[in-house]
């Protein structure tokens, strides 16, 4: 692809490239994309899948072809990768090799692992965490002053960060935050029912105090 001249423009890259990409189209396109992404998990093919990815020997006892369900499920995730390739190269203008590195494969696939391998929404709150605290960290890679003393900043801390919270999922949830299971309200208002301490045991520490 780099040596493609005609299409890619070599090492240089695609510049120039319309800024079509804004808060509208992002969340516009990861709707429609969560959504056929949902009906496709809940169709036979989705079950196959789920089936392969389990237990690959169970899979296959029951008539799975996996090879074909592996191809395809190949050309499906590629196609929604492109899907983010078109909106990131709106956004920046350009697209080059150097974009695309390895420390980006980490990171999606650090992302997908804290959310939960098999939760859409899951992924889609780790993105969002992992966004909100990769630029909440971003003055720790900058030096800083705090009082007299200067603190010089530190290249790569954000990502040391990241993973160490990443291991600790693994540790503690080795499912991710959300594991097989998909987030609702009625979900999180049975969590916060069971967190609330029941009535009357704040009162019964108290008299036997």
């Amino acid at each position: 692809m780099v040596n493609m001249q005609s299409l890619t423009n070599g090492a240089l890259g695609l510049k120039g490239i319309p800024g079509y990409t804004n808060l509208f189209w992002s969340w516009g396109c990861l709707g429609v994309c969560i959504f056929v992404i949902k009906r496709l998990v809940d169709s036979s093919y989705g079950r196959a899948i789920s089936a392969v990815r389990d237990d690959e020997v169970a899979a296959e006892a029951l008539g799975v072809n996996l090879f074909k369900h592996k191809m395809m499920a190949f050309g499906v995730s590629s196609f929604f990768v492109g899907v983010a390739g078109g909106l990131m190269a709106n956004l920046i203008s350009t697209i080059d090799p150097k974009v695309f590195l390895f420390t980006l494969t980490y990171q999606i696939v650090g992302v997908t692992v804290m959310g939960g391998m098999g939760s859409l929404t899951g992924s889609v709150i780790s993105a969002s965490l992992y966004t909100i605290f990769l630029e909440a960290l971003r003055p720790l890679e900058s030096q800083f002053t705090i009082g007299s003393l200067t603190v010089p900043g530190i290249p790569g801390m954000r990502m040391v960060i990241f993973s160490f919270l990443l291991l600790l999922v693994i540790l503690f949830s080795r499912k991710g935050l959300m594991g097989n299971n998909e987030f609702s309200w009625d979900g999180l208002f049975r969590l916060f029912r069971r967190l609330r301490p029941k009535k009357g045991e704040g009162s019964m520490g108290g008299d036997e105090s």
